[in-house]
């Protein structure tokens, strides 16, 4: 798999992500394990999670993926091998959804020792947190580079214009701003006016500004849970648009031309848009892993790209 440097952070990853939310939950730790495996014997070194992950899972409490991460490192001793992400923001246990200072730093503390590691590669804020001044904010995520427990910070799930102005405050005060995104990305368009409160679907205005910026952007649910490949998954209403029909029609033809998957192709599309894009792919059997990590050699031509871009922009008709 080809390693690429993260924007301009000069911290190099992975062409492709590991999605591990359901690690240690709905996905036993012995078996993502061996996931994990899968994915780093083809060269993958990036890893994401949270510290929330999974407790929407009857069962689970959060934090059952960051110490799957952390107990499978242990184990392979290759911490200094992966790039590990993580991120905070959400409720969980008796911990309040926010970004105030003092559970951003207690937050972090919790999350190394579930990695087991020194140091984060990429901590996120999760969400955004209006309550909370961003000043107070961003001189927090820098104080966690400053005490050299993390690498860099990123955002996620933020408005274009309050991730402008944090990086703003960041320069005025000398601190360290969001030097990654993570955002929700798919080829299909969301329905307009759709809404994935807490998360946030990319936008032309974020993509703009992050490619203007130099930011790259880690994309999530950029498979639509199956919805690409799988008959019996059909495509989420968010995303059932007046152009989603011509856009899976010139999928389903690439796909014939280049003797890919639908899934694959997707994942070629992201990795080939103007802005850095990481997808970050998932899978809960070797089998998946292996096929989206196959795509990560996969280079559509610049017909193909342009065919894909164009699906479903025709102007309807005033006739």
């Amino acid at each position: 798999m080809d390693m690429a440097e993260l924007g301009t952070s000069g911290a190099s990853v992975s062409a492709l992500c590991l999605g591990t939310d359901y690690y240690g939950s709905r996905t036993p730790a012995e078996t993502a394990h061996i996931l994990m495996d899968a994915f780093h014997e083809a060269g993958g070194t990036f890893l994401d999670t949270s510290n929330i992950y999974a407790r929407w899972i009857p069962g689970f409490v959060g934090g059952e993926s960051e110490s799957t991460i952390g107990d499978w490192m242990a184990r392979r001793r290759n911490r200094s091998a992966m790039f590990v992400a993580t991120k905070m923001c959400g409720d969980y246990l008796d911990v309040p959804y926010g970004l105030r200072a003092v559970d951003i730093r207690r937050e972090c503390d919790k999350s190394l020792a579930r990695l087991r590691t020194d140091w984060i590669d990429l901590y996120y804020a999760h969400a955004d947190d209006r309550q909370t001044p961003l000043p107070e904010i961003v001189e927090a995520l820098d104080s966690l580079i400053s005490a050299g427990k993390v690498r860099m910070v990123g955002a996620s799930n933020w408005a274009t214009w309050r991730l402008a102005e944090a990086r703003q405050i960041a320069e005025a005060n000398g601190w360290v701003s969001p030097s990654a995104l993570e955002y929700r990305y798919t080829y299909l368009r969301p329905r307009p006016g759709a809404v994935f409160a807490p998360q946030v679907a990319v936008n032309d205005q974020l993509l703009d500004y992050a490619r203007h910026k130099q930011l790259p952007i880690v994309a999530y649910s950029i498979l639509l849970n199956g919805a690409y490949s799988r008959s019996d998954r059909p495509v989420p209403g968010r995303y059932a648009g007046p152009d989603t029909d011509a856009r899976l029609a010139a999928l389903q033809v690439v796909s014939a031309e280049t003797g890919a998957t639908p899934a694959q192709v997707v994942i070629a599309w992201l990795r080939q848009r103007p802005q850095q894009i990481i997808p970050i792919v998932g899978g809960s059997t070797l089998e998946q892993i292996r096929e989206n990590v196959a795509a990560a050699n996969l280079r559509l031509t610049s017909d193909q790209v342009n065919r894909l871009d164009s699906a479903g922009n025709e102007t309807p008709s005033d006739d």
